[in-house]
């Protein structure tokens, strides 16, 4: 049977475990700060025992809103009744085990981002505690059908692809979450990096609006054709140049479209030249 306690909040370490929750809601949390002040903590949090702990002695499993909205009451009048936070005592086999229990805490309360989800799955793997993307989602999400496991696959492949290229990823919803995972599993990832490239400094929907053909290219585009012998498949979406220049092939309803950056070629007139080299490809005899 769990043990219920009232630990001091010194004694808990919030980052003992990976988490899926990367930003708090200040707007939630207020309320819950509200609540706590008018009606007291309705569910305690859940700590996990650290083995040889040289500091605090409990790992945060579930509860990290709650361990933030009591740090932040005893901050106003330390010492006071916000001192000791009541915890139940969880025996986790594993920390994977820890892990996937915090996650299933999560799923019940506010809810975690796609881009959160798919970021927690990496972790664990790269951390090593499960081999693989199927490994870790199948034991973090194990309700899921076959179909949401798949998603949350595709979820970890775009943060693996594009973590610290996007502005605002948390922000990302599902259905675009969908859509950039359906053009990293085209083979469109360089693509995606030289157009991030252009508009690293600008906002989310920006950056998302010169995504768009990209992961439209993941869906309309038609198949690469089969490649000749003795010649490398021609399957390359994005060139970039000694003299500055970005070469970039994008598919639209139309058909292909060859996009020109020169904003950095050594000599202005470049794209003249580009155009002449190619006039004199095509129009020979």
């Amino acid at each position: 049977m769990d043990e219920l306690l009232h630990l001091p909040l010194s004694d808990i370490r919030g980052d003992a475990l990976l988490r899926d929750r990367l930003m708090l809601d200040e707007v939630a949390l207020a309320a819950l700060q509200r609540s706590i002040l008018a009606e007291g903590l309705r569910q305690p949090v859940e700590v996990f025992a650290l083995e040889d702990a040289a500091g605090p002695g409990h790992g945060l499993i579930a509860g990290l809103r709650r361990l933030t909205v009591f740090r932040r009451l005893d901050a106003a009048a330390p010492g006071g009744r916000f001192a000791t936070i009541p915890a139940f005592l969880r025996r986790p086999p594993t920390l994977a085990d820890a892990v996937a229990a915090m996650v299933g805490e999560n799923e019940l309360h506010a809810p975690v981002s796609p881009w959160e989800k798919g970021t927690l799955v990496l972790r664990c793997v790269d951390e090593g505690l499960f081999a693989n993307f199927d490994g870790a989602v199948e034991a973090l999400y194990p309700a899921l059908t076959r179909q949401a496991r798949s998603r949350l696959r595709g979820f970890a492949l775009v943060v693996e692809t594009l973590e610290g290229r996007l502005a605002e990823p948390c922000s990302l919803s599902v259905a675009r979450m969908d859509r950039l995972a359906a053009a990293c599993r085209a083979g469109l990832a360089e693509l995606m990096h030289a157009i991030l490239d252009e508009h690293r400094d600008s906002g989310a929907e920006t950056q998302w609006r010169a995504l768009a053909p990209a992961v439209a290219e993941a869906v309309l585009a038609p198949e690469d054709p089969e490649p000749v012998p003795g010649r490398a498949p021609r399957t390359r979406r994005a060139l970039r140049l000694h003299s500055g220049v970005t070469l970039r092939r994008e598919w639209t309803r139309t058909g292909w479209i060859l996009r020109i950056d020169a904003r950095h070629a050594d000599h202005p007139g470049i794209v003249d030249d580009i155009l002449d080299l190619v006039e004199r490809w095509f129009q020979q005899g």
